[in-house]
């Protein structure tokens, strides 16, 4: 798998494919040549950028905030990203789950992690993750493939995550395309927002633990 995997990044470098992929103007025009098969191509472009980090993922939101608007746009890249870190947490589970818990060291961290409190504290990880664009989405999909998180509870998460985050990317996307300032200078305000939700998440929450140990 990995090999194909390899063999399919090299033929997209050796033919051009995977410039057009980082230049957001020749991406566009390439969708917009689709026809009614655009929304296909953007959502299997998501799910291989996903599948393969190397690939960026941020052009592809943007052409489909610029090709679709802001509402078709994140339905596609909401459902090839979410398609797209289900393979990776599914080529995870499947490769590599069986072979790292043989290693007697990590089982321990493994099996502690397979309680439900440490589960609902991995759903929680992978929902905050999702909200800072600079976290890798392939990297935590493929790592959270080898714990012991349930698929479901991964899904939720997922999706949760990334609908806000492909929502304010894919409109950023079409306001940077289209060149309005006025509404690039909002959907920067908006993306900085959310970047900020992790930290005040956490802030919160732990202002709350003093406050519940303060009473105890």
């Amino acid at each position: 798998m990995l090999i194909g995997l390899a063999t399919l990044y090299w033929i997209l470098m050796e033919t051009g494919a995977l410039s057009i992929l980082t230049d957001k103007q020749a991406l566009r025009g390439w969708v917009d040549q689709q026809g009614v098969w655009g929304p296909l191509a953007l959502i299997g472009l998501m799910i291989a950028a996903i599948v393969m980090s190397p690939i960026p993922s941020g052009p592809i939101a943007m052409v489909a905030g610029a090709a679709y608007g802001p509402l078709w746009g994140t339905v596609y890249v909401v459902l090839g990203a979410e398609a797209g870190a289900l393979l990776a947490f599914g080529i995870a589970r499947l490769l590599g789950y069986e072979v790292i818990h043989r290693w007697s060291r990590i089982r321990p961290m493994l099996n502690w992690l397979g309680k439900e409190r440490s589960q609902t504290g991995l759903m929680l990880f992978v929902f905050a993750s999702r909200l800072v664009p600079f976290i890798s989405f392939d990297a935590v999909s493929y790592a959270a493939g080898l714990t012991p998180l349930a698929f479901w509870r991964f899904l939720i998460a997922t999706l949760a995550g990334v609908i806000p985050t492909a929502y304010l990317i894919v409109m950023f996307g079409e306001v940077l395309i289209t060149a309005d300032s006025r509404g690039l200078t909002v959907a920067l305000i908006l993306i900085s927002g959310v970047t900020l939700l992790p930290i005040l998440a956490k802030l919160v929450w732990s202002r709350h633990r003093k406050r519940q140990n303060s009473s105890n």
